[in-house]
């Protein structure tokens, strides 16, 4: 896995492409060809600067949990490009290397089945309003970032643009179907308890992750990227203390920084971004490597 080079936008003119906050995805026919950039998102704006090898390192820890639950579950992934780029783009494989996986092609379930271990984010935030998170009862006085007495399961729609919406399960059932979601709520579940508990051997805590399913032969299948640092919260398990924002390997990190961008009025979380300090990228850089070590081993 290769992570010098730095790509934030792809320019391949072949194949129709769909330009996400942080991908470039091609549609090839059959497949397509997610490419992790190097671009990073905050408060749905994308920053002008760019996070060096964030693509690659995103790529690597989808592939893994691909490969560690490929006996559990199907998922799109047919392989992570590296020496040999898809036919006919052999010119551009210095864009492609390492950060693009080549993907068998879906009809895309329009929810986002988002897994909460511990109390954190909004759904902290829709607990001190209300007693629950997006509906769902909790017991009185849990603290921020405390872990739930069980995984629950806040499904939200997909959005194009801003923020994705929070939705209840009876709605989500009404979008899609009573017998989808049921199933593919307790896959989602089931997925984020394993890879909670392996993670948590490597000094990980995953406090909350969102998963992405496609219809393909009328089978649903897991897709998109998988527990990478971009769709979940990473906590290092030595420092967790309930109570208290903690320290991630996400990119919580650069939230924060901007953050106090906002409270001193030097930003108001609306294009353009203002470009990140060079310590803030080194360390950005540095939490996402030690992520991919501790999960992968690599």
């Amino acid at each position: 896995m290769e992570t010098a080079s730095v790509v934030t936008h792809t320019d391949i003119d072949t194949y129709p492409v769909r330009r996400g906050k942080v991908r470039d995805i091609y549609d090839l026919g059959d497949e397509v060809l997610l490419v992790a950039t190097d671009r990073i998102s905050a408060y749905d704006v994308v920053l002008p600067t760019a996070i060096p090898g964030k693509g690659a390192l995103l790529t690597h820890i989808s592939k893994f949990w691909f490969d560690m639950f490929a006996d559990v579950v199907p998922h799109h992934l047919i392989e992570v490009v590296e020496a040999t780029a898809p036919a006919g783009l052999d010119d551009k494989i210095d864009q492609l290397r390492s950060r693009t996986m080549r993907c068998k092609k879906t009809e895309v379930v329009p929810i986002e089945f988002v897994v909460r271990g511990y109390l954190a984010g909004s759904g902290w935030k829709d607990y001190q309003r209300t007693g629950a998170v997006c509906g769902i009862s909790l017991p009185s006085g849990m603290k921020q970032c405390e872990q739930l007495p069980a995984p629950i399961f806040t499904p939200a729609t997909k959005a194009e643009e801003g923020h994705d919406e929070n939705i209840s399960f009876e709605r989500a059932c009404e979008l899609v179907g009573e017998s989808t979601m049921t199933s593919l709520r307790d896959s989602s579940v089931d997925i984020y308890n394993k890879a909670a508990a392996y993670a948590r051997t490597r000094g990980i805590i995953i406090a909350d992750t969102k998963f992405e399913w496609g219809l393909r032969d009328g089978m649903h299948i897991l897709i998109d990227e998988v527990l990478t640092p971009d769709s979940s919260r990473f906590w290092p398990a030595d420092k967790y203390e309930a109570g208290r924002d903690q320290e991630s390997f996400d990119k919580q990190y650069v939230r924060n920084y901007l953050t106090t961008l906002v409270d001193a009025g030097k930003w108001d979380k609306t294009p353009p971004a203002p470009e990140l300090p060079g310590e803030i990228v080194a360390n950005t850089v540095a939490k996402y490597r030690e992520a991919v070590e501790r999960l992968t081993g690599a």
